[in-house]
């Protein structure tokens, strides 16, 4: 990944160029072992941006995560990226920082 691919506090400036090994290395950089669950977060924040050209709201993730490990995940989302979901989730997943969210 060249330096001009992520902006200054590390997410990157295309999300159309982030592929499972940019995932995969800002995983690591996170602390971060990626799981069956981290994938299943992370395709379906890739598939609603390949749909709405917007980064999910948390709460559309913590929804498909709830149906697939039922309603007492509703946390999941917080154990998978304990550090915040935009700050991890969002950034491993390839999506531009969201300007009016929090790193929360």
């Amino acid at each position: 990944m060249q330096a001009d691919e992520i902006d200054s506090e590390g997410y990157l400036v295309d999300p159309l160029i982030w592929n499972e090994q940019i995932a995969e290395k800002f995983a690591r950089q996170e602390n971060i072992q990626l799981t069956e669950d981290h994938w299943d977060a992370i395709h379906f924040m890739r598939q609603y941006y390949a749909e709405h050209q917007v980064a999910p709201d948390v709460r559309h993730v913590m929804k498909h995560l709830a149906v697939r490990l039922g309603p007492a995940s509703r946390n999941a989302i917080f154990e998978l990226f304990p550090y915040g979901y935009v700050k991890q989730a969002c950034k491993i997943a390839g999506m531009k920082r969201p300007r009016s969210w929090s790193t929360g």
